[in-house]
């Protein structure tokens, strides 16, 4: 349980019920489907589960859903991020008392100026804050969404101060040479990768393996990535289906896969995307995957 995320772990999707909450028993059995279909973890509440939308007390929620189910708590790492770092130290705490060691947090993600020492202090000052030595923190660097960048000084600096308390950071940039950024500045690090089409070389350049979306449809596809000869083309044309805004395209195809209309419904800002672009989308993937079987 103490061991940095690796492997194949899943950037949950969030299904809504039709007031607009986690819908639970649909988020629990996409979860089970998930562990069933190979995948080594999840992390709910991040990018592709619209984790900004939802507030503390909805995403432990969730949480105790999970393992209310049998869910393992080592399974699961809690996207717990906030812009006031207070909020984070409040919510990684809570996420520590329900038996979770590790979380994904963001930088805070207004301020787009800040410095990368700036950046620095504020995981500095949720590390101190929650003062747990159970904790295992990947940092989350997705500046294109976030606006903020996770600078690999920050992150080299941090694990020499925390150890393993600083566990691990996501890339999500989709840039690779930010990945070797990351490798080169603090190697002892488990760097992940958000990209799935740079999986294979990610892991062949030391990476740890993934949080990535695109499991939520296709956990096999993205297992084979794994193997030592992964389908990247196949990978890419998967990508490639899910176009316009992510989330909805991916819970429009989610809802065809699964025939539970539910998963096309989105928080605001965000709004559903088209059922009938799910449906195509939801038939290709099929044939990829039979493809790369």
């Amino acid at each position: 349980m103490s061991d940095p995320i690796g492997g194949l772990w899943v950037a949950m999707a969030t299904p809504l019920d039709a007031a607009g909450g986690v819908d639970h028993p649909a988020f629990v059995r996409h979860a089970q489907w998930l562990l069933a279909q190979g995948c080594d973890g999840l992390v709910p509440f991040g990018t592709t589960g619209e984790g900004t939308s939802f507030s503390a007390s909805e995403r432990l929620a969730a949480i105790e859903a999970l393992l209310h189910a049998g869910i393992p708590v080592q399974r699961i790492a809690l996207a717990s991020g906030f812009p006031a770092i207070t909020d984070s130290i409040t919510l990684t705490r809570q996420a520590l008392g329900l038996g979770l060691v590790h979380v994904l947090l963001l930088p805070p993600y207004f301020y787009r100026d800040a410095t990368a020492e700036g950046i620095e202090d504020a995981f500095a000052a949720i590390l101190d804050g929650v003062n747990d030595s159970r904790l295992r923190a990947t940092l989350y660097h997705i500046p294109q969404v976030s606006g903020v960048a996770v600078p690999p000084s920050a992150v080299a600096n941090l694990r020499a101060r925390y150890g393993a308390v600083l566990s691990g950071v996501k890339d999500s940039s989709g840039d690779f040479a930010q990945f070797r950024a990351f490798r080169a500045a603090a190697p002892d690090v488990a760097v992940v990768v958000g990209n799935e089409p740079d999986i294979a070389r990610a892991l062949a350049e030391g990476g740890a393996g993934t949080i990535c979306g695109m499991a939520n449809m296709v956990p096999n596809l993205v297992r084979a990535m794994f193997s030592g000869s992964p389908p990247e083309a196949a990978m890419r044309e998967a990508v490639g289906l899910i176009t316009g805004p992510f989330m909805p395209a991916l819970k429009a195809a989610l809802a065809a896969m699964t025939a539970e209309p539910g998963w096309l419904r989105m928080r605001p800002p965000l709004r559903s995307g088209d059922a009938g672009r799910g449906k195509v989308v939801a038939a290709a993937l099929h044939q990829l995957v039979a493809q790369a079987a």
